[in-house]
């Protein structure tokens, strides 16, 4: 019978995160359905994005600085004509586009689009978990407190327009750590000229972990044998095993 603390789980659970759920409290529900004792998961989904997120339990957890460093697969729905405080659909409108914007051409989005495949600056948004003097910047964006952050360089791997109207366009991007993809639709915005937010977010890949071998949670807890939904560390990629387990130790 297993404690009231959960089971010794060693694993990773590669969870489709709905809509609405903080990234902790999936990973909570997921340590739940699976019974686990230790979890943790390797990098954060804002409450209104969905997709990937991994789950780790166990000696899995040692993996987690890893990923937290790998690059990652987003697809992105840009809403063009407003900005928001937040970068994203969450957000209160701070800048519009003039009233007789009529959208946006394709071809004009291709030419901007252009401008961020590779090593680009971004400034971090004020709301965000950044820390300065040990407290979050959306706590002083709380208080109406805007703060200079200093640009970071972060990488576009690739940025492919999939869909488009005048009125947003679908991208998929890939990129590495640190990338945000809010301030990322925001400055493609402003390079157009007419403003843009971030409306709707879907994380596909993380590292070697793609979405098509996830879970959601209401099929997680739903399930008969749940931990049966974990990838065993004997079955992850070879670089990602810690030094500390031998592969032959962990089958």
């Amino acid at each position: 019978m297993a404690s009231r603390r959960g089971q010794l789980l060693d694993g990773v659970l590669l969870l489709d995160k709905p809509e609405g759920l903080s990234s902790n409290h999936a990973l909570q529900r997921a340590k739940r359905a699976v019974d686990a004792r230790k979890a943790g998961h390797t990098g954060t989904l804002d409450p209104f994005a969905t997709g990937l997120l991994l789950c780790c339990f166990g000696r899995a957890t040692k993996i987690s600085s890893a990923m937290l460093e790998a690059d990652k697969t987003y697809l992105a729905t840009l809403a063009f004509g407003e900005e928001t405080d937040s970068g994203d659909c969450t957000g209160v409108v701070t800048r519009r586009a003039p009233e007789d914007f009529e959208g946006v051409a394709r071809d004009r989005l291709e030419e901007v689009l252009a401008q961020f495949r590779g090593p680009i600056e971004q400034v971090p948004p004020m709301i965000s978990a950044l820390k300065r003097d040990g407290k979050p910047l959306y706590e002083y964006a709380r208080q109406g407190i805007e703060l200079e952050r200093p640009a970071r360089r972060v990488t576009i791997h690739a940025l492919d327009l999939l869909s488009c109207d005048p009125r947003q366009a679908l991208v998929q991007v890939d990129c590495s750590k640190g990338t945000y993809i809010r301030t990322l639709a925001q400055d493609i915005g402003r390079a157009l000229g007419c403003y843009a937010h971030l409306a709707v977010l879907r994380r596909t890949r993380v590292g070697p972990f793609d979405i098509e071998r996830s879970i959601g949670l209401d099929a997680l807890q739903t399930m008969e044998a749940p931990q049966s939904a974990l990838i065993p560390l004997h079955a992850l990629p070879a670089p990602l095993l810690p030094a500390v387990i031998k592969p032959e130790d962990s089958a």
